[in-house]
């Protein structure tokens, strides 16, 4: 039996043409001999599709028959940008559900695989939780060798690597492992692609997070709040940490690229303060770091100033008040934590036209009729105000939770046992911090724990590059 025939029905057996209407076969004559390609609607370009087909019915006879093999046959008749050839038929299959087109040839027995994808794709724009002051406005985007590609236009260098994976037994989702060799530690790379191959799982259901997860493992713990690895969607944020050593993880349809390793230092930093002189970057960064004190600490030592287990100086009176409320400072924080949070969701399902009306209602109606009410003081509004705004400083949303879950055990414990329940539950997040491992197994306290000075202060104030 012909080895072709024995491939066409193989392919049908896999793949279920006919049943799935996206699935196509097109048979061919190349020639005088029959061939079969077969691709899927959508995932390919429609004119990239009629040149192909144009360039083999034009082949004669001769020029066929010169080729002894599907070698033979794509270096002398298919002058296309990119084309390989494989006899492996899963691989095929893979490939063709990537946007490529699997083509056989009667008297070859490898399969001639034409990249004629096209992706439906969105532009290229700057990412809407990632704003950009002065630096460039593209964004990453679904498609992962559009994402490869932008930075590949910033590292124009031999040493940038790019390692494609396949994970998932359903999915088959294409992963990207992006480092610098020379700079990046190779025992990482080494233990990430190891890791990487071995994975067991159906599918990347909500991408990036998924493999995350499924990464961890038992590392993760369920009662952990603290980013293991940071995010980002802006290419220049990614480039810029890859050519420092970081490693970096693109997940084909997700716009967010992992970055590797990401200690709770790398969260103080931002692309931004190096498209300023250097006096101005430091300002920005030295008040980010102010800031996530400021959402720890202000809702927990205020509490404590309002219920005299802290004395107040004559200079701060005016800011504690002596009214009656109806419920105490305690409760006002914790409903107000839960108010924020739930005018946050609100805000992501309401369609844009809506948006000015809901913060109307949020900062003006529902504020002036819970202090009028006697529910809320106007200072833990204020205060609350205060985190609410400067959590947006830093654009972890991850790492703002983490803060958020701290800064209510402290202000559970202070509220309970005074300031020496406030230090207690600050010193337990320090540890659980501690104790932390990033993805790849360094401390999450690096570079304080193990200690580099020179590394800490590269983190904390910015230097000229």
């Amino acid at each position: 039996m012909d080895k072709y025939e024995e491939l066409i029905r193989e392919m049908k057996r896999e793949v279920p043409v006919g049943e799935s209407f996206d699935l196509l076969e097109r048979k061919l004559n190349i020639g005088g001999k029959e061939a079969t390609m077969f691709f899927a609607d959508g995932l390919v370009d429609g004119g990239m599709m009629q040149r192909v087909i144009f360039s083999l019915f034009s082949l004669t006879a001769e020029k066929v028959e010169r080729a002894r093999t599907a070698k033979d046959f794509l270096e002398s008749n298919m002058p296309f940008l990119d084309a390989l050839v494989t006899e492996d038929l899963q691989l095929a299959i893979r490939h063709m559900y990537s946007g490529l087109v699997p083509l056989f040839i009667s008297g070859y027995s490898g399969i001639i695989i034409i990249d004629c994808r096209s992706y439906p794709l969105r532009g290229v724009e700057e990412p809407s939780k990632e704003k950009s002051l002065r630096g460039s406005k593209d964004g990453f985007v679904e498609s992962m060798m559009t994402n490869i590609a932008l930075i590949r236009r910033r590292i124009r260098d031999n040493d940038l690597i790019f390692k494609i994976f396949s994970i998932g037994e359903i999915s088959k989702s294409d992963v990207a492992m992006a480092y610098m060799k020379g700079k990046a530690d190779m025992g990482m790379v080494k233990k990430l692609t190891d890791s990487l191959n071995e994975l067991k799982i159906a599918g990347l259901t909500v991408t990036e997070q998924t493999l995350v997860e499924k990464l961890l493992g038992k590392k993760l713990g369920k009662l952990n709040p603290f980013p293991r690895v940071r995010y980002a969607q802006r290419p220049d944020v990614i480039a810029a940490h890859v050519e420092e050593g970081k490693i970096a993880i693109i997940v084909d349809n997700s716009p967010t690229v992992i970055l590797v390793p990401a200690g709770i230092f790398d969260f103080v930093q931002d692309v931004d303060d190096y498209y300023f002189p250097m006096l101005t970057g430091n300002y920005f960064r030295l008040l980010r770091i102010a800031n996530i004190l400021i959402i720890l600490f202000a809702t927990p030592v205020y509490l404590m100033f309002a219920e005299g287990t802290i004395p107040v100086h004559d200079t701060l009176r005016f800011f504690i008040t002596d009214e009656e409320f109806a419920i105490s400072v305690f409760w006002q924080f914790l409903l107000l934590e839960l108010a924020i949070d739930g005018l946050k969701l609100a805000s992501l399902n309401t369609p844009e036209s809506l948006g000015m009306s809901l913060s109307v209602i949020g900062a003006l109606i529902l504020g002036e009729f819970s202090v009028s009410s006697g529910w809320f003081i106007p200072q833990t509004i204020l205060c609350m105000a205060v985190v609410a705004l400067a959590s947006f400083t830093q654009p972890s949303i991850e790492l703002g939770y983490a803060i958020k879950a701290v800064r209510v055990l402290m202000l559970v414990c202070a509220h309970f046992f005074g300031w020496i329940g406030m230090a207690a539950a600050f010193i337990v997040s320090v540890t659980a911090m501690a104790m932390t491992k990033t993805l790849v197994g360094t401390s999450y306290l690096y570079p304080v724990i193990p200690w580099d000075g020179s590394k800490l202060k590269k983190l904390i104030f910015r230097t000229k590059e």
